[in-house]
C-alpha cells in the first residue's frame, strides 16, 4: 500500500487518465473529513467502498440462488 500526504488542490495520478485530487479538508484528527475529486475515463467504474461491497454481496447471493434454481430445474427435466 502506498500512503501519501497531499494538501488541498494537490492530486495523484493513477495509470493512464485517472486523477484523484484533494478538494477540501474539514476538521482535524479523527473528526477530519476529506473531500476528494476523481477524474476518470467514462469506462472506469468509480464506487465508494461500501457500495462496491454491497454490490458484490448482492451478486454472490444472486449467483447462489440461480445455482439452486438450476438444480431444481434439472431435477424436473423429463428423461428422453
Amino acid at each position: 500500500m502506498l500512503v501519501l500526504t497531499r494538501r488541498t488542490g494537490q492530486s495523484i495520478v493513477i495509470g493512464d487518465g485517472i486523477e484523484v485530487f484533494v478538494s477540501q479538508v474539514k476538521g482535524s484528527g479523527d473528526q477530519a473529513q476529506v473531500r476528494i475529486g476523481i477524474v476518470a475515463p467514462r469506462g472506469v467504474r468509480v464506487l465508494r467502498r461500501e457500495v462496491f461491497d454491497a454490490v458484490a454481496t448482492e451478486n454472490r447471493l444472486a449467483s447462489a440462488s440461480n445455482g439452486d434454481l438450476l438444480e431444481k430445474l434439472e431435477g424436473m427435466r423429463t428423461p428422453p
